[in-house]
C-alpha cells in the first residue's frame, strides 16, 4: 500500500484558517490601536482649537471699537466726577467725596475711615453678599424657572396662580421687611428671603413669557409626529423658552443685588448694604462710594458669568440665527 504523504489538503486547509485567525486578530489590534491614537489626537487638537479660539475671540474683540469705547466712557464719567467735585466744586456735589480721596482711601493700607482692599473686613463683606445672592438666586431659579414654564404651558394652572402672582408681584420687598422679621427668626434669613422675592418674580415672569412665544406650529408638528405630552413639554416647550429664561436670570441677578442692599439696610451685621447704611450712618462718605463701586464691579461679574452660561447652553441658537441671515 502507498500511505498518503504528509501534509495533505487536511493540513494545508487548517494552517490557512489558523494564518486566517492570527491576521485577523492582528489587524483588530492595529485598528484599535490607531482608533486609539486617532482619539488621543483628537482631543488634543480639541485642545488647542478650544485654546486657539479663544484668542481668536480676545484678538478680535481688541480690534473691535468695544473695549476703546468703554474706556471712554469710563474716562468721560470718572473726568466729570473729579472736575465735578474737585475742580469746579457744584453746589450739588459740594459734599460729595472727591475721586482721589475715594481711590486713597479705597488703596491705603491704614485707611482713614477702616476699609480698604487691604483690610479683611472688605473682603468678608464682599463674601457675605455673595453668598446670600448665591442662596436666594438658585431658591429664585429652582422655585421660579418651573413655576415660570407650568403659567405658560397649562392654561388651567394659570388661571388659579396667576391672578395672585399678578397681586403680590408690585409689592416692594421693603413692604415685607417687617413680615419678613416677624416669619423667620434670625438676622440671616430675612435678608435672603427679602433678596429672593424680587429675583423670583424677574425669573418666574420671563420664563412665562417665553413658553408663550412659542411658535404653535412646532407644538403640532410634534404631536402629529406622535410625541406624548410630556415629551412636547420637554423637547419642544423647554429648549424654546430657554432665551427668554436666561434674560429673565440676568435681569434676576440684578434685582436680586438691589434687593439685597435693601435688606441689609434693615436686618444685617455684614455685606456691602449693611456698609453702605453704616457709613452713612457714621458720615463715612468715601465708605459709601467704595461699597457702591464693589457692589457694581461684583454685580457685574455674576450678570456676566450667567450670560456666558446662557451662551454656552444655547449654541443651537446661535447657529440657528446664522443660517436663518445666510438664507
Amino acid at each position: 500500500m502507498i500511505s498518503a504523504p504528509r501534509g495533505g489538503r487536511g493540513d494545508d486547509t487548517a494552517r490557512t484558517k489558523q494564518f486566517e485567525i492570527k491576521s485577523h486578530v492582528m489587524s483588530q489590534t492595529e485598528l484599535s490601536h490607531s482608533r486609539g491614537i486617532t482619539a488621543t489626537r483628537g482631543n488634543t487638537d480639541g485642545h488647542v482649537s478650544t485654546l486657539a479660539l479663544t484668542f481668536h475671540r480676545a484678538a478680535l474683540w481688541l480690534q473691535s471699537p468695544r473695549p476703546y469705547l468703554m474706556f471712554i466712557g469710563f474716562s468721560l464719567f470718572l473726568g466729570f466726577w473729579y472736575l465735578a467735585v474737585e475742580v469746579w466744586k457744584l453746589p450739588r456735589f459740594a459734599e460729595m467725596p472727591g475721586l482721589t480721596t475715594v481711590v486713597s482711601e479705597w488703596l491705603s493700607k491704614n485707611p482713614t475711615y477702616g476699609l480698604s482692599i487691604f483690610m479683611e473686613e472688605y473682603y468678608l463683606h464682599i463674601w457675605v453678599s455673595t453668598r446670600r445672592i448665591a442662596i436666594a438666586f438658585f431658591l429664585a431659579t429652582a422655585i421660579g424657572v418651573p413655576l415660570g414654564l407650568f403659567l405658560g404651558w397649562s392654561k388651567r394652572f394659570k388661571q388659579y396662580v396667576f391672578p395672585v402672582f399678578e397681586l403680590l408681584r408690585p409689592v416692594p420687598p421693603l413692604a415685607w421687611v417687617p413680615l419678613a422679621i416677624v416669619m423667620f427668626a434670625g438676622s440671616e434669613t430675612p435678608v435672603i428671603f427679602l433678596t429672593f422675592l424680587a429675583s423670583f418674580y424677574a425669573t418666574a415672569l420671563n420664563t412665562m413669557l417665553g413658553v408663550e412665544s412659542i411658535d404653535v406650529s412646532y407644538i403640532r408638528a410634534a404631536s402629529c409626529l406622535g410625541a406624548k405630552r410630556w415629551q412636547v413639554f420637554r423637547h419642544v416647550i423647554v429648549p424654546g423658552a430657554l432665551p427668554f429664561i436666561f434674560t429673565g436670570l440676568q435681569i434676576s441677578v440684578g434685582v436680586a443685588w438691589f434687593s439685597l442692599v435693601a435688606g441689609e439696610m434693615v436686618s444685617g451685621q455684614y455685606g456691602l448694604g449693611y456698609v453702605i447704611n453704616t457709613s452713612y450712618t457714621m458720615v463715612r462718605y468715601p465708605t459709601i462710594i467704595i461699597g457702591m463701586v464693589t457692589l457694581g464691579i461684583v454685580g457685574y461679574v455674576t450678570s456676566a458669568a450667567i450670560r456666558m452660561l446662557g451662551n454656552y447652553m444655547m449654541q443651537w441658537r446661535t447657529r440657528e440665527l446664522a443660517l436663518g441671515e445666510e438664507r
